[in-house]
């Protein structure tokens, strides 16, 4: 059973930069895929950016494409959200997600494991 743990969320200042991380645990083959979303109170759940576990292939949501970056380090089974550039509308709870195959969907109904969230403020 796959287990997703996140981290690094916080209060930022607009303009500002962080990095969340995301600790994937029982994974059982590398036919797999990692993405983030995130949810504003009272929207929907957006995607934001995936990744291919074996190859390293990347999607992004056209909102934060030059701002944001999603890598991973495989030995260590973590992948990061590097978010810079920040503004007060990336305020959201962010998600990590994962599913076995390679395609790096941007529906939420299409990852089957999700982590408890972190919460990213972007304020001053």
């Amino acid at each position: 059973q796959v287990q997703l743990v996140e981290s690094g969320g916080g209060l930022v200042q607009p303009g500002g930069s962080l990095t969340l991380s995301c600790l994937a645990s029982g994974r059982a083959n590398n036919d797999f895929a990692m993405a983030w979303f995130r949810q504003a109170p009272g929207k929907e759940r957006d995607f934001v950016a995936a990744i291919r576990w074996s190859g390293g292939n990347t999607n992004y949501a056209d909102s934060v494409k030059g701002r944001f970056s999603i890598t991973k380090q495989s030995f260590k089974n973590l992948v990061y959200l590097q978010m810079n550039s920040l503004k007060p509308e990336d305020t959201a709870v962010y998600y990590c997600a994962a599913r076995y195959g390679s395609t790096l969907h941007d529906r939420a109904s299409r990852y089957n494991y999700w982590g408890q969230g972190t919460q990213v403020t972007v304020s001053s």
